[in-house]
């Protein structure tokens, strides 16, 4: 299958009004993928909606949602209505409080929570159904280095990027027995808008050897065949800043999968 075969004819993504997630919309549109461009804010989506309309003849439809609320999924799933969505894309989940976890308002958390646990679960379940019945698709869920431990003034941003990382490994672990690709791609530091804002409101200056938000595209989709974790700037073999390779986090995976469904047999 081509790629627009394979993940077509319709993508979602989140967090879609800049950085990475227009990044994904602009490589997406050349593949010949019709986009469904999700993020708050309206007007950037209106803007990006319409360049790619420019320099592409696909579709594009955007729908301004709140990804922490608890009926952000109803809202997209009114606005993708009847459409076919081969290819899911969770991007929205920076940590935009830039506080220690005491000296901000536990709702605030919560809200952190709600955008990177229970909107990328809810999303996925519910675009996840059509991918098994339609026996192929993709996922991938755009997480952190975060997710491999807990930081100073990170702890629930680190919290809810361990939780997606496993929650992706275990999805990974079902879809593709059905022919549906899913992706953890866990970034370092990437050069967006959103970022540069926080270093800014920090005080601190912009590092370099940052990644481009074009590369996390393009080696992201590259990449998502070979699931569940990429980790961006190393070759899957190695395990570098994490605890182990995403090689051997995949052998784990199948390795308890063939055991438990030898006990189950044996039963």
């Amino acid at each position: 299958m081509t790629f627009a075969e394979r993940y077509g004819p319709w993508a979602v993504i989140t967090g879609a009004s800049e950085g990475t997630g227009a990044a994904f919309a602009h490589r997406l549109a050349a593949e010949g993928l019709n986009l469904i461009l999700v993020a708050r804010r309206e007007e950037p989506l209106r803007a990006l909606a319409a360049e790619i309309k420019q320099t592409s003849a696909v579709e594009c439809v955007t729908a301004s949602v709140d990804l922490s609320s608890l009926d952000a999924t109803a809202k997209i799933a009114a606005a993708v209505g009847e459409r076919e969505v081969g290819l899911f894309i969770a991007n929205a989940g920076a940590d935009t409080n830039s506080s220690l976890f005491l000296d901000n308002d536990a709702a605030n958390w919560e809200a952190l929570v709600n955008l990177n646990i229970v909107s990328t679960m809810r999303n996925c379940h519910y675009f996840g159904q059509g991918m098994r019945t339609r026996g192929k698709g993709g996922m991938i869920l755009v997480g952190s280095g975060s997710c491999y431990g807990g930081l100073h003034g990170m702890g629930v941003y680190c919290g809810v990027k361990a939780f997606d990382l496993c929650f992706g490994e275990g999805l990974w672990a079902e879809m593709r027995h059905v022919g549906v690709d899913v992706l953890n791609l866990i970034l370092g530091r990437t050069d967006t808008p959103a970022h540069r804002r926080i270093l800014e409101e920090n005080g601190q200056s912009v590092p370099a050897g940052m990644a481009s938000s074009e590369d996390v595209a393009r080696i992201g989709l590259e990449q998502l065949p070979h699931g569940p974790v990429y980790n961006w700037g190393q070759p899957n073999d190695v395990a570098g800043y994490a605890p182990n390779s995403p090689d051997d986090r995949r052998a784990r995976i199948i390795k308890i999968e063939e055991m438990s469904g030898a006990y189950v047999r044996k039963d």
